[in-house]
């Protein structure tokens, strides 16, 4: 939709902010209901969710059952995870498979026409909806996208990014918006669905797009919303190591398929690891390779003897990418190195996906259920996302949405600066050097000071200051933690604390004062709950 000299829009009834799989599903399944979604890239481009090479989770095989998915969700999530959230969205999965083949999405299935699924790490059963092998992400978009073009309902404004809310009474009552030159638009609506995605771009190493920069905690938390986990982030063990931004992800279905991870002697480390070797969970097999490759030894994911000259038509994306460096993962093992990856923590939500602020929604990784608890089991992501995009439509479908009613008041941060690309650097060194696999009180420490000095530096540049707004959240609740549960490592309290088994839940207050007080001792120091 062209904006011309427009710089208001009334989005209507239900804005939602994002065009990844949670929020292109929730408009889908708001129809007929009109919805206006708000999309910084042309719909389809730039969305997490279209790079995930994995699938879908879902205990749709004989002799499955959602208790198994929810244990070993449990079991992953490192004895923080919501255990009814995690039950009741198993329960919901097949449902929303069957939504998704409804749309179009051309799941793998055998010669009798049966889903064909696969495994992944910590799974107990083999339950990934897989297409062609590594393809779900692509063409599950692909398939939401044809339908959202086609959906008479679905008003979709693309090029826009949200950098703060409109609050009108106590109310969300919209976004304030800019396009890449600085444009801005303010779109008011009766109720907001943030699903505007994850962190990834805070950090120098990561398998996310350039749009995974945790815009829409930030606004969420600069309006007083909680946040819940943010400490927990999952980094990838196996990103394709080189120089390309984001890194090439190496999907974890190929260890699933036999693939094994070795130094550059041949040696392989994992079985001594853990018992479960290369199956081991996420972070667990992150750090692993952290250490190696801190000790000066490379490390590669051998494909060799499990896929061998099946990697084209098996995985065809992990093999173009491999190509596209100069590596033929046929006769040759694959650099491999940690990259954040996805982000447990975000915007606390309910059962319904409702925030703490009225008139706020949000769901996908933008938001934080507590399905996953301290570690994401593979391929649980694109499910919460369908699950709560799902619920959200349902929820606003049964509610009346009141007019907010009463002035607007200008937004508080500047839209038209550019963005500081020195300065977004630096904060990506400093989130990966101090915030990143292996964490410590004085690295953490060194953190927060180096965020509120890029702060300062950047003036009022929307985008900047809410990148460094939600790596303060992530930064403050990894000091407050004093132990290490699932995708939280901290070498000074390397075990897990049975004082710490719960959740974080803090709003933007208590992370600065987390940061105001972080060169205090330790024993001066309270502690974030």
């Amino acid at each position: 939709m062209p904006m011309s000299d427009q710089n208001i829009v009334d989005a209507g009834d239900v804005l939602i902010v994002g065009a990844g799989l949670a929020g292109l599903f929730t408009a889908l399944k708001l129809a007929p209901r009109p919805v206006t979604v708000l999309a910084a890239a042309p719909i389809g481009d730039g969305a997490s969710s279209a790079w995930a090479q994995g699938g879908v989770a879902a205990a749709v095989d004989q002799g499955d059952t959602p208790e198994s998915h929810t244990a070993d969700t449990v079991v992953a999530g490192a004895g923080i995870v919501d255990e009814t959230v995690a039950l009741n969205m198993a329960r919901e999965a097949g449902d929303r498979i069957e939504d998704l083949l409804r749309l179009g999405v051309p799941f793998d299935r055998d010669l009798e026409g049966k889903l064909s699924l696969g495994r992944e790490a910590a799974h107990s059963h083999r339950r990934i909806v897989r297409v062609k092998g590594d393809t779900a992400g692509r063409a599950i978009m692909e398939a939401l996208v044809a339908a959202v073009r086609a959906c008479p309902s679905i008003r979709v404004i693309e090029g826009y990014s949200a950098y703060e809310l409109v609050m009108v009474g106590g109310r969300v009552a919209g976004v304030y918006a800019h396009d890449a030159e600085g444009r801005a638009l303010t779109v008011r609506s009766r109720a907001v669905v943030l699903a505007s995605g994850g962190v990834g771009q805070l950090f120098a190493v990561t398998t996310n797009p350039p749009q995974a920069r945790g815009q829409g905690i930030a606004i969420a938390a600069r309006a007083g919303a909680v946040i819940a986990d943010p400490e927990f982030v999952q980094f990838h063990p196996t990103a394709i190591a080189g120089t390309r931004d984001p890194a090439p992800l190496v999907t974890e279905a190929l260890r699933g398929e036999g693939a094994i991870l070795i130094d550059q002697t041949g040696r392989r480390f994992m079985p001594a690891v853990h018992p479960d070797a290369e199956l081991a969970p996420r972070d667990v097999v992150a750090r692993a390779i952290f250490r190696e490759i801190a000790a000066g030894r490379s490390v590669y994911l051998d494909t060799r003897a499990a896929v061998g000259a099946r990697m084209p038509q098996a995985f065809p994306t992990v093999y173009e990418n491999c190509m596209s460096m100069g590596i033929d993962p046929v006769g040759d093992p694959i650099p491999v190195a940690p990259a954040a990856h996805y982000f447990m923590g975000g915007i606390k939500v309910d059962e319904r996906g409702r925030t703490s602020l009225e008139g706020l929604w949000a769901c996908g990784e933008v938001s934080s259920t507590g399905a996953h608890g301290a570690n994401r089991l593979a391929s649980n992501s694109l499910l919460e996302a369908v699950v709560f995009g799902a619920r959200i439509a349902e929820d606003i479908d049964g509610r009346e949405l009141p007019l907010a009613t009463g002035e607007i008041a200008p937004a508080a941060l500047s839209s038209s600066a550019p963005l500081p690309e020195l300065l977004v650097a630096q904060l990506r060194q400093v989130m990966s050097a101090h915030v990143g696999v292996i964490r410590n009180r004085e690295g953490l420490v060194h953190a927060l000071g180096e965020i509120e000095r890029l702060s300062r530096a950047a003036g009022p540049t929307s985008l900047f200051l809410n990148m460094a707004t939600t790596a303060k959240l992530i930064a403050a609740a990894a000091l407050a933690r004093e132990e290490s549960r699932g995708g939280h490592f901290r070498s000074d309290f390397p075990e897990p604390r049975e004082a710490w088994r719960h959740r974080t839940f803090m709003t933007l207050d208590d992370a600065n004062r987390i940061a105001a007080n972080a060169g205090e001792t330790p024993a001066k120091k309270g502690s974030c709950a």
